[in-house]
């Protein structure tokens, strides 16, 4: 385990084996950050859990309510939110909705996540997408609100329709219903 001497780990998180902390990260003490997992420089993570060998970029902060799956990717500056409609007048830690990233999940640089939303298994959001609704298993989305342009492979590559079949791994799936399912 490496945790920079300008890290905050308040006492009760829980570090697995192998974890990277950098420089200025914040971690709040009912944290629980699986094994083989790096947080870059200038995080906060809240309250939270977050799977084995997730990379988190640097200036990310992991708000209360927001899970991570194992093998999740988070791009530099991406956003979580826990309210919908926050006011600073307005106290709503009560009305906190609930954020899942399942695992293998890339989330790319400033790119925004509305609460209450599940990225799944496998999808990619683009840089600077703002996610408003949850995200289909190997889903690629783009664009604010974020919306569904292609599939992605679980390991990472742009699947070519019609076909769907990935140059990086040579898996192929098929398109079932609004979903995608392994073929091989």
């Amino acid at each position: 385990m490496t945790v920079h001497p300008t890290a905050i780990v308040e006492d009760g998180a829980q570090l697995g084996d192998g974890v990277r902390i950098w420089h200025w990260v914040h971690v709040r003490a009912g944290a629980a950050i699986g094994a083989g997992t790096s947080i870059g420089q200038g995080c906060y993570i809240g309250n939270v859990a977050i799977g084995e060998r997730c990379k988190i970029q640097n200036h990310v902060s992991v708000f209360d309510g927001v899970t991570l799956e194992a093998d999740v990717f988070l791009g530099p500056s991406c956003t979580f939110t826990n309210v919908r409609h926050p006011r600073a007048h307005v106290d709503r830690r009560a009305a906190y909705e609930a954020t899942r990233v399942c695992r293998g999940a890339t989330i790319g640089a400033n790119a925004t996540v509305l609460p209450g939303v599940t990225i799944g298994a496998y999808a990619m959001v683009g840089a600077g997408a703002v996610v408003t609704r949850s995200v289909p298993p190997h889903a690629i989305v783009t664009g604010a609100p974020a919306r569904p342009i292609g599939w992605a492979c679980r390991c990472g590559e742009t699947l070519p329709p019609p076909d769907l079949a990935c140059p990086g791994c040579g898996l192929r799936y098929q398109l079932d219903g609004a979903e995608l399912a392994v073929l091989t």
